[in-house]
């Protein structure tokens, strides 16, 4: 009964406070929104050729490519001199059977796409240039090339699925234990420095029941929180779910909770609001680097270690099991019986850690 008293009065508090509120329901979707246009966003590059002495199939070649804009020069130096201008983003000249390739180099995307694009039609221009040898030794062929007919399929998605749809799992975990870790550990901490804390400790409620009755009120909370955040990044994001939508929202919820238990934490170890304030960035950011939004393979083994120890890198790896590959609950069990041991980890802890206001 004095959990439930406790957690009816955490509650009403934040009830009553309406910008709490905002900030649990209402910043998650837009930093989600926010995410959403800024991967989604056009990523195609347009480069600006400058050419001098090169075969007229070549520069026909590639000024039809998309994206692709070339201009011819006379003179080498004018042409290196708009490059230095930043008229153009490469020089491409022929001498003596060599191509040589002066680029701005200012935007590495750019560089990165006119050396394809050298490359391939280069390519290109060399294979025509041998079967038009070979039609003249040998009319009598007929060696008609006709490119292959490709069909293309896709597992997961569509055509114009981006790279924001594949980073979806992790990302609405992450906006779910950032926002419920940050709004339950402030809010403990005020009770303590207001004094709040400190009159409740004064009656007879063991520890326990402190603990029990906060994570009682922010995990209804934080549950109706999880709910939003899936159904807005689903949705409002269209967001294609292969699996089931309840498991996705089960995942999260234990997520919430190992949040919740995790500020409650730091909330009793911070000295000061502005101490709890140092302590978010490094909860945080090892969240963000180190749980699968960067991919892990592409880093050293140690960051796969790491990995390890951080309760995001298994929500989002269940989480990307049932939005992207479509498996179940039981598929992923072993990583919520992970996040379970760390909400009965950090749950202890925070029973302990109240013993330095008051042994109960």
């Amino acid at each position: 009964m004095r959990t439930l008293a406790i957690a009816k009065k955490v509650i009403k508090e934040l009830l009553r406070d309406k910008r709490t509120l905002a900030m649990m329901f209402v910043a998650p979707v837009f930093i989600m929104w926010l995410m959403n246009l800024m991967f989604s966003a056009s990523t195609t590059v347009n480069i600006k050729l400058a050419t001098q002495d090169l075969p007229t199939s070549l520069v026909t070649k590639m000024d039809d490519l998309d994206h692709v804009n070339v201009q011819t020069y006379n003179n080498l130096n004018q042409a290196k001199k708009d490059l230095a201008d930043e008229k153009v983003d490469a020089v491409v000249s022929y001498k003596d059977g060599e191509y040589q390739v002066d680029y701005a180099n200012t935007d590495a995307s750019k560089t990165s796409t006119t050396r394809q694009v050298l490359r391939t039609s280069i390519a290109s221009e060399g294979s025509n240039q041998l079967l038009a040898r070979v039609k003249q030794v040998l009319p009598q062929l007929n060696l008609e090339v006709k490119a292959p007919e490709i069909k293309e399929s896709y597992q997961y998605g569509e055509e114009n699925t981006s790279i924001f749809t594949s980073m979806i799992p992790v990302l609405i975990g992450f906006v779910v234990f950032f926002f419920v870790f940050l709004i339950s550990g402030m809010a403990l901490l005020k009770e303590r420095t207001s004094g709040t804390l400190e009159r409740l400790l004064a009656t007879p409620v063991k520890r326990s029941e402190i603990v029990y009755g906060y994570m009682l009120s922010y995990g209804l909370i934080a549950i109706l929180q999880t709910a939003v955040v899936v159904l807005a990044a689903i949705w409002l994001l269209d967001v294609e779910v292969v699996g089931n939508l309840f498991n996705v929202i089960i995942v999260n919820v234990v997520l919430a909770l190992v949040a919740l238990a995790f500020g409650i934490l730091l909330s009793t170890l911070a000295k000061s609001e502005f101490q709890m304030m140092q302590f978010i960035p490094l909860v945080i950011m090892p969240q963000l680097f180190f749980s699968g939004i960067i991919p892990l393979s592409s880093m050293g083994d140690w960051a796969q270690t790491v990995g390890k120890f951080l309760p995001l890198t298994y929500s989002g790896d269940a989480m990307s099991q049932i939005i992207l590959y479509g498996r179940g609950l039981g598929d992923v069990l072993p990583n919520i019986g992970v996040l379970l041991l760390f909400l009965v980890a950090l749950t202890v802890l925070n029973i302990v850690g109240l013993r330095r206001y008051r042994k109960v």
